[in-house]
């Protein structure tokens, strides 16, 4: 079983090949990317060394760009008539692991 933590969209992810991950909107819209290994796991075998992991090459493909779930933030003061409401969405992409080599 071969998987690897990498970094994805400020986050770390562990990831195998098929995995779908979906992360903070990165600029690319479509086509292939590559995400940094921070950790390699080949059976046994665990990798974290950086000069080992500079080589290692988690390639994914961008499956769509989308948006998460509304958020509704609220704020209000007792006795001051203070009422804020503000909501946010945040963009999304949704990426599959193609290979771990």
């Amino acid at each position: 079983m071969v998987y690897a933590i990498v970094r994805a969209g400020g986050r770390q992810e562990k990831v195998e090949v098929g995995t779908i991950v979906t992360m903070n909107r990165i600029a690319a819209s479509s086509g292939m990317i590559e995400l940094p290994a921070v950790l390699l796991v080949d059976g046994d075998k665990v990798t974290s060394d950086s000069k080992t992991l500079a080589k290692v090459k988690v390639v994914a493909e961008v499956l769509e760009q989308t948006r998460g779930p509304k958020i509704s933030i609220q704020k209000y003061k007792n006795k001051t008539g203070y009422k804020k409401r503000q909501g946010h969405r945040q963009d999304l992409t949704r990426v599959q692991v193609k290979e771990i080599k």
